[in-house]
């Protein structure tokens, strides 16, 4: 997009985004998300993601993010764990090791510069 733009978070239609079946630690948790805006290079990454109830690991990108509804537990790997719910705000480092304890569909809105 070349134009400034508003979308409605918590109505936005997402598209699925598998996990590979090494992330799923316990449960059935199913991704979705929307890329809203990318940067002509694809190193700045704007949108929105959600994750069902299960337990799931990944290795971050430097991301903020804002929660808009659910809750999760955000271990990381030696570092601090998160516990993050509708309005709270964090930030991911690269290359943080984590597992997402995700309590109830948790959607976010994030940005993320590769």
């Amino acid at each position: 997009m070349s134009h400034s733009f508003v979308v409605h978070v918590p109505a936005a239609e997402l598209e699925p985004e598998p996990l590979a079946p090494e992330q799923i630690v316990s449960g059935t948790p199913e991704v979705t998300g929307k890329v809203v805006w990318e940067s002509a290079d694809g190193k700045q990454i704007r949108g929105v993601w959600q994750i069902t109830p299960g337990v799931v690991t990944d290795t971050e990108s430097d991301e903020l993010f804002v929660v808009i509804s659910g809750s999760a537990t955000v271990a990381v790997e030696g570092g601090p764990t998160l516990e993050v719910g509708p309005g709270d705000m964090a930030v991911l480092r690269a290359g943080d090791r984590t597992t997402w304890t995700v309590h109830e569909t948790l959607r976010k809105a994030y940005a993320i510069n590769l």
